[in-house]
């Protein structure tokens, strides 16, 4: 049977959508190959430059769980638009820093619109989409994240190469300009639902520190001695009480709380919540460990290493569109399942310690990582919002970008712990590269088991409802085919 052509306004939401996000993907994966350089030109230490990656994902963090309470009170149209021209006044003020405070001061004010950007932009998405061809909507509107992986090192290798550091952040301001064209003239107008809605005070006093300070602890946890530095431990500590204060206190205002914590009552949001922790383990964590693979094990600079990931993230694009279509005919459990045991096959080979004469064979090997990645992110997202109407689609997706994030940090943080340890016990570092991708092999395979808890393959077909009309109650969003059911 053919698949159902998208709507129109669909697909002129997700293009305008697709634009502004593409500068925020590239500018994360771009700065990962320039700190170095960004050191030296700017006169200061490793550990302090580092910050210019911290403090905006820390930003990020602050703000994402914001989003639910600005779409209700100001709608999407405006709080993307407000987001993303903060993003672009953040990446101008970047290129004009003049030494390393600054530029991490600008880099806090890039993260508060890209905090906002990514939850607003999939929320505006599903809303739109009306819960029809989630699968393949999905696989349009994560582009970004799945094109940045594979063309931003190599751009920031160029930039660095030919230019001036400062283009690395001047190269969004075209992205975010075109986006805010794009999203004056194509994203639909939208009244906000609750104009009146006030803000949790509380809630934003505990979660919003308390995510800063776990994220904080994991990202010092990294640094040689691990969880057991002050610097680690005791934010994580702190973080970790916040973040359980306000998951009582949002229990207990229900839909009225900065995040509705009681969805992950929802088999699918709270079961497709733990897979993508377990998926930013993988991703983020692999992230770590192939660059420095690469650097320290097989002698690559920091441009051949990045070159060198380029088939992963083409096995990653080349997944997407078989696994959305595949996930609006089946639904997201199988697809899940696969996708995690590739990955962990595709890890496999990593843990074995092969010889630099097989790096042939582990570029295929990646390109078949990257397919099975592919098959993870999306379906998990999709699965999220079965069953959610209006609002909880934002909240949703809070908790699952928060998920993402805190498992792409803890796996960050775990890996270099697992390096870092296993060297100053005395083993090599080929022995201790071997430990980490045994460890990152049996996690993925862990994730797998763990994906048959999803929804069942069909999980029932959203309401027709006109694609045009995204805040006149939006029907329940489903994946799969047969009648809509209420989100329990």
């Amino acid at each position: 049977m053919a698949a159902e052509k998208l709507d129109r306004t669909v697909v002129r939401t997700a293009t305008a959508l697709m634009v502004g996000a593409l500068a925020v993907v590239f500018d994360t994966t771009i700065l990962s190959i320039a700190l170095h350089t960004l050191a030296t030109d700017l006169h200061a230490t490793v550990a302090e430059i580092q910050w210019v990656t911290t403090g905006y994902l820390l930003a990020l963090a602050a703000t994402v769980p914001l989003s639910a309470w600005c779409l209700a009170r100001f709608g999407g149209k405006r709080v993307w638009m407000v987001a993303l021209g903060i993003f672009l006044l953040g990446s101008i003020l970047s290129g004009l820093s003049w030494d390393a405070g600054s530029l991490i001061v600008f880099r806090i004010v890039q993260g508060i619109g890209g905090g906002l950007m990514l939850p607003v932009m999939t929320t505006m998405v599903m809303e739109v989409a009306g819960g029809r061809n989630l699968g393949r909507v999905s696989a349009v509107v994560g582009l970004p994240a799945m094109v940045g992986p594979v063309l931003g090192p190599v751009l920031g290798g160029l930039i660095l190469a030919i230019g001036d550091w400062r283009w690395i952040f001047w190269v969004n301001v075209p992205f975010c300009v075109a986006g805010l064209v794009l999203a004056i003239r194509m994203l639909p107008a939208d009244r906000p639902r609750d104009p009146r809605r006030r803000l949790d005070i509380v809630g934003v006093l505990l979660l919003v520190p308390g995510l800063v300070g776990v994220l904080l602890g994991l990202s010092d946890s990294a640094q040689p001695g691990g969880f057991g530095r002050t610097d680690a431990w005791l934010p994580l500590t702190l973080g970790v009480a916040l973040v359980a204060a306000f998951t009582a206190w949002a229990l207990r205002r229900g839909g009225r709380a900065l995040v509705d914590i009681g969805l992950l009552r929802i088999r699918s949001v709270w079961s497709a919540s733990t897979l993508l922790f377990l998926s930013g383990v993988a991703l983020y964590g692999a992230m770590l460990l192939l660059p420095l693979f690469w650097q320290q094990e097989r002698g690559m600079d920091a441009l051949g290493a990045g070159l060198l990931l380029v088939p992963q993230g083409l096995g990653t694009l080349a997944c997407r569109p078989l696994a959305g279509r595949l996930t609006d005919r089946i639904g997201p459990r199988w697809i899940v399942v696969a996708g995690f045991a590739i990955v962990a096959v595709a890890t496999f080979p990593f843990a074995l310690g092969l010889p630099a004469a097989a790096d042939p064979l582990l570029m295929v090997v990646l390109f078949v990582r990257g397919f099975g990645l592919g098959a993870v992110t999306m379906p998990l997202m999709v699965a999220s919002y079965q069953q959610l109407e209006g609002e909880q689609i934002a909240h949703s997706s809070i908790l699952t970008r928060t998920a993402q994030q805190l498992g792409g940090s803890f796996g960050t943080a775990l890996f270099a712990v697992v390096l870092q340890t296993a060297v100053t016990q005395g083993a090599s570092v080929p022995d201790a590269f071997t430990l980490a991708f045994w460890g990152a092999t049996a996690l993925t395979a862990v994730a797998a088991l763990i994906g048959l808890v999803l929804p069942g393959s069909r999980s029932g077909r959203a309401a027709a409802r006109p694609a045009t009309e995204p805040t006149a109650g939006p029907a329940p969003v489903t994946a799969g085919s047969g009648s809509p059911r209420r989100a329990r």
